[in-house]
């Protein structure tokens, strides 16, 4: 396996990014970079996984609110992604993989009390954490994501998706940041989602990640899907919350058999943010953040 990890320098003008980077190796040549922000000793932990092809700065605006909010704020940057390791063949990527690399950290770190919050690919795979380890977790709150089992068919938009990450020459980071965010990003913005990538060679995460998605019954993770679901999200008791946006065509109506299935969703005040895309951290990073701590509040 191929591993690069991008150069420091091309971080070194990201704005508003003022967060002390730490890094922890899951096997030999392969380490994933992470933020753990606020009081270590703080009861509450926030656990913030993000999606493609973005990285850990996309919670810039929500990790100090939810620090002064007095929470510990632990953000990983996924392998392929941000800077973390890039493997740079996309045979390199599993879902199981990421499964297995993102645990593999969690339980390095020794986490109780957690609080999860998943939007994307930090659903497929933080929720498969959960699975792993529910009683590490004691809330979860998702946006703009699922645990597909490919037993219903995607849409065409998805589809064409797929298609259209593995087809493309040039990956067009700041393009696809920006489609799929209501609000302009500015150029800053725009330059330190592209950072992580200093050419097509640290793509390959990026690229097959939408493949990965299980998308019928006989995909590699569907059966392990289906079993998260009957083994631990349709008996899950605990404070269940999604906060999805309006303007997300592809995960649209998807917070509804959330509310149906699991049983610690019922009561919980779930919310449509309005004017929000589906990278929704961009939008409304600041409500969502005050939303996670009225959640943990409300739910001791």
């Amino acid at each position: 396996m191929e591993i690069l990890y991008t150069p420091e320098h091309r971080f070194k003008n990201i704005v508003d990014y003022p967060f002390a980077g730490r890094y922890h190796e899951i096997e030999q040549g392969l380490t994933i970079h992470y933020l753990d922000e606020g009081d270590p000793q703080s009861r509450e932990t926030v656990l913030m996984i993000h999606g493609e092809p973005s990285w850990s700065y996309l919670y810039r605006s929500m990790i100090p609110v939810l620090v002064n909010a007095g929470y510990r704020c632990v953000v990983p940057d996924l392998i392929g992604f941000g800077k973390s390791a890039k493997p740079t063949s996309t045979s390199d990527y599993s879902y199981a993989l990421h499964i297995q690399w993102t645990h593999n950290w969690l339980q390095s770190l020794e986490l109780a009390n957690i609080t999860l919050f998943a939007q994307d690919w930090g659903g497929l795979i933080g929720l498969r954490l959960v699975d792993l380890n529910p009683d590490q977790f004691n809330r979860i709150c998702i946006s703009n994501t699922g645990l597909p089992t490919g037993d219903h068919k995607p849409s065409k938009a998805f589809l064409d998706w797929q298609a259209f990450c593995q087809k493309i020459e040039q990956f067009p980071i700041e393009k696809v940041m920006q489609g799929a965010t209501e609000r302009t990003l500015s150029s800053d913005e725009l330059a330190a989602y592209r950072a992580p990538f200093p050419d097509e060679r640290f793509t390959a995460g990026a690229r097959i990640f939408p493949s990965l998605v299980p998308t019928r019954p006989d995909d590699p993770e569907s059966e392990n899907n289906r079993k998260a679901w009957k083994r631990t999200f349709m008996k899950w008791d605990k404070p269940f919350l999604t906060l999805f946006s309006d303007k997300d065509p592809i995960t649209k109506g998807g917070d509804a058999i959330w509310q149906e299935m699991v049983p610690g969703a019922a009561g919980q005040h779930h919310q449509i943010l309005h004017g929000g895309g589906h990278f929704i951290q961009e939008d409304k990073g600041r409500e969502l953040s005050h939303l996670i701590d009225k959640f943990i509040n409300d739910n001791p």
